[in-house]
């Protein structure tokens, strides 16, 4: 069934859904891993990057008929979108649940790529792995040691992983 967009964006859905051209695609539920470094990772850019905002399953408009949710976002301070962002943001990131295929989450990224973000990180807290994905690039995996980066941010794998 084809749902029009206003009713999309005057809905609350459980779980919550992503609109892809009048159709509606559930988000895998997340466990408890998944929050943890989800709210772990807010602190972790706020407090080391005031310049930047963060926040957590808030709707992007992709096109008119294309609205995604990824798990973080992040917006420099100064290029607030409210009641959502309809202009690219500075970082998506991607949190895998157990039901999440890395091919769609791929295509997700790639998604957020062809509208305009740079750089997306994916980020597994099953396997504690992390890879940085750059537009026109293929993703990187972040080694134990490193950090998953974007322009004017850095987080060590080590320390976001310290909240597990």
């Amino acid at each position: 069934m084809i749902v029009p967009v206003e009713e999309y964006l005057s809905t609350t859905y459980r779980p919550n859904c992503e609109y892809i051209d009048g159709v509606l695609r559930p988000k895998p539920m997340p466990t408890r891993k998944h929050g943890r470094i989800q709210g772990w990772l807010v602190v972790l850019i706020e407090r080391g990057f005031p310049e930047f905002e963060a926040a957590t399953e808030v709707t992007v408009r992709i096109r008119a008929s294309r609205y995604m949710v990824p798990d973080l976002l992040v917006q420099r301070r100064d290029r607030i979108q409210d009641p959502y962002p309809i202009e690219p943001v500075h970082l998506c990131v991607e949190i895998l649940s157990p039901d999440d295929r890395m091919s769609e989450v791929f295509a997700k990224c790639e998604e957020y790529h062809a509208w305009g973000v740079a750089t997306t990180w994916i980020i597994d807290p099953e396997a504690l792995r992390g890879w940085v994905y750059r537009a026109g690039e293929r993703p990187s995996e972040v080694s134990e040691a490193g950090s998953l980066t974007a322009e004017g941010i850095a987080v060590s794998v080590t320390e976001l992983f310290s909240v597990l």
